[in-house]
């Protein structure tokens, strides 16, 4: 088995002219290309930054009024802050969004409130 660190010492004393000649010769003798290997590290690397970030904001929306619809009109009044008409305007136009860019626990709680008087909703 040849010394991995004395190959790796040859190359490096090569010219330009030289090195490539290796790749072409190493090419044909092997049968693969430089180019593909080459190639194939970027594209790795780019597969691996592209992962989805961790999700930090959150939307709940409300789905359903289901039998209470009052209760979940002064719950929507109570999360959102606004007056009746607006409420009611929001339930009827179910699904609908009762508050958007939230962080994971306040959706849980408004979530949990909504539940609470009967109303059916999704966390996005």
């Amino acid at each position: 088995m040849a010394d991995i660190g004395a190959i790796a010492e040859s190359i490096k004393g090569l010219t330009l002219m030289e090195a490539a000649q290796l790749v072409k010769r190493l090419e044909d003798e092997l049968g693969v290309s430089a180019a593909a290997a080459v190639a194939a590290v970027p594209a790795a690397a780019a597969a691996a930054e592209e992962e989805p970030p961790e999700q930090t904001e959150f939307t709940v929306v409300l789905t359903s009024f289901g039998t209470q619809k009052i209760k979940v009109i002064k719950t929507v009044r109570e999360i959102t802050g606004l007056g009746l008409k607006e409420a009611k305007q929001l339930v009827d136009a179910a699904p609908k969004a009762v508050k958007e860019n939230i962080p994971k626990e306040e959706a849980d709680q408004i979530g949990a409130k909504l539940s609470d008087v009967g109303a059916e909703f999704e966390v996005k």
